[in-house]
């Protein structure tokens, strides 16, 4: 599973706990990481990290993304703007699973002004293990991308 993660200046230090978490995984699940940014804690504009972070699930590179900003909002407003990309904005590990399962989203957004580590670990581990269900499911995620054209 290739995984990219992403974030503004307001992300930046969990991020780095997610990276670490997310290396600790990759051992045991055949994960790979690629971080598209940023890289310091200094100021950036988060749609254009959003839009690296698209780019990768667009052109195959990756399945699933992770942003990170202040709240995810910012960052979900964003990432929905981008064909073919479902990203969701989760603060519970029951909406983080869910979505994966009944709504075929493919980016996870959270906040590290609203989560804190423990819970963005656990986010990440409902999102990127849950399997999307198909059947109804599929027909309504149909219906949504049907919106894009």
């Amino acid at each position: 599973m290739k995984i990219v993660i992403g974030c503004d200046h307001a992300g930046f230090t969990l991020k780095t706990k997610i990276i670490e978490h997310l290396n600790e995984l990759a051992k045991e699940n055949n994960i790979e990481i690629t971080d598209v940014g940023t890289y310091s804690p200094d100021r950036c504009d988060y749609p254009v990290l959003a839009d690296k972070l698209c780019k990768k699930i667009q052109s195959n590179e990756c399945q699933l993304g992770i942003l990170i900003c202040g709240t995810g909002v910012g960052m979900s407003i964003a990432a929905n703007k981008h064909k073919g990309i479902r990203a969701a904005c989760c603060s519970d590990i029951y909406s983080a699973k869910l979505t994966r399962m009944h709504n075929d989203a493919n980016v996870l957004c959270f906040g590290e002004r609203v989560v804190g580590v423990g819970l963005a670990t656990e986010l990440v581990d409902g999102f990127i293990f849950a399997e999307f269900e198909g059947g109804k499911h599929k027909e309504r995620v149909d219906m949504i991308n049907s919106f894009e054209k």
